[in-house]
């Protein structure tokens, strides 16, 4: 596999991912303004600052983005996301934003996670519905994903819909409480929710295998999935040697 350029910006927690990946996969970096060759596999982290147009641009990419469980500490205000550590796991994905949950792999980068896994609740009151982030949005084109998801689910559903996304005021932890299940364009916090016990709706194509919308008043959770999204994701330390490279590189 030929070793990709690591494409870099400004920002501290790009630049600090893209330093530690092109270190573990002894790959060259190119800061994202000085970038022109799009016949070639790049990596970075993130879709702003540019980052995302060159995305558009190469056959081949490597994504890097926060990770589906034990993420680094974020605090959501004034419309900003604030990390307060480094000390969680990142997802490296190829030519895709989030790994679809296929594959067979064992469960010993699970069990590391230590997650409280809890039962598939048989109750709830209301359908949570994740509203995804400008930035996906653009990238998705789904300026209107919330009302025509909407239109889908009450063909199968008359629950009630909340609308969440990770600037309302109430956490979506006490959401979680009330929930039947959980349905977003991609956001990993579903994962987090099946975790919890509720069902969780991807619209995402590569996602769609997880759950069926058609089924939503008869859901049901792949616990199968979990060791393969933690096979998915790695600390910091773990891209910094290249034991994140050395497994990756060894399946694309």
């Amino acid at each position: 596999m030929n070793k990709p350029i690591v494409i870099y910006t400004d920002h501290i927690m790009n630049k600090t991912l893209c330093y530690n990946f092109a270190k573990g996969s002894n790959s060259l970096m190119c800061h994202v303004n000085n970038f022109n060759e799009y016949d070639k596999t790049i990596a970075t982290y993130g879709v702003l600052r540019g980052t995302f147009e060159i995305i558009n641009k190469v056959k081949n990419f490597y994504y890097m983005d926060h990770g589906y469980f034990n993420q680094s500490s974020r605090k959501f205000e004034n419309k900003r996301t604030n990390i307060l550590d480094m000390n969680g796991y990142f997802r490296i994905v190829y030519n895709n934003f989030i790994h679809n949950g296929e594959g067979n792999y064992p469960d010993d980068r699970l069990k590391k996670l230590k997650l409280n896994f809890f039962d598939q609740k048989k109750n709830g009151d209301i359908i949570i519905l994740s509203e995804p982030s400008e930035a996906m949005k653009k990238i998705y084109n789904a300026y209107n994903w919330v009302n025509e998801t909407k239109k889908i689910i009450k063909k199968y559903s008359d629950r009630k819909i909340v609308v969440h996304n990770k600037f309302s005021p109430k956490p979506l932890d006490e959401l979680l409480k009330q929930a039947w299940c959980f349905i977003s364009l991609q956001s990993t916090a579903g994962f987090n929710a099946m975790v919890n016990g509720i069902p969780a709706y991807f619209t995402e194509y590569s996602l769609k295998n997880i759950n069926k919308i058609e089924d939503i008043e008869n859901p049901k959770i792949n616990y199968k999935i979990f060791n393969n999204l933690a096979y998915g994701q790695w600390t910091l330390k773990e891209i910094e040697t290249g034991e994140a490279w050395d497994f990756i590189s060894k399946r694309v």
